[in-house]
């Protein structure tokens, strides 16, 4: 079996490092970055089988980096889980009609970070596009 790529976007160092372990543990190649500049081009290269974003990022927000992916053919069904401190009701609202797949807010478990992943890549959520 391939092995499936994560990618981390989250620009709090522990958190970054927190998810990245949890999913290696779990048999996820990981790929980090700790603000979305650099995340652009490398989800453009890299086209990972899902991707772990943050909201509020020092740079471009989270939400704008989703915004972009959706309106990319060749990113567009990329599966996105937006893992968030902003736990609105309205904030989640706005990262799922942003095109999120999953919204979780933090602090996010080990389990509930591998079923949405798993969820995702498994069960073939599709993105709110």
């Amino acid at each position: 079996m391939v092995q499936k790529t994560v990618m981390i976007v989250e620009d709090e160092a522990e958190a970054a490092e927190m998810f990245a372990e949890m999913m290696r543990v779990s048999g996820f190649r990981v790929l980090k970055y700790y603000s979305s500049g650099p995340a652009i081009p490398a989800i453009s290269h890299e086209k990972p089988d899902v991707i772990i974003l943050d909201v509020m990022m020092p740079d471009i927000s989270g939400l704008e980096v989703l915004r972009y992916m959706r309106r990319q053919p060749d990113l567009a069904r990329i599966p996105v889980i937006v893992v968030s401190a902003k736990s609105m009701p309205t904030d989640v609202k706005t990262g799922l009609d942003a095109g999120a797949s999953l919204y979780l807010t933090k602090p996010v478990g080990y389990l509930d970070l591998k079923q949405a992943v798993d969820k995702v890549l498994l069960e073939g959520v599709k993105p709110h596009v």
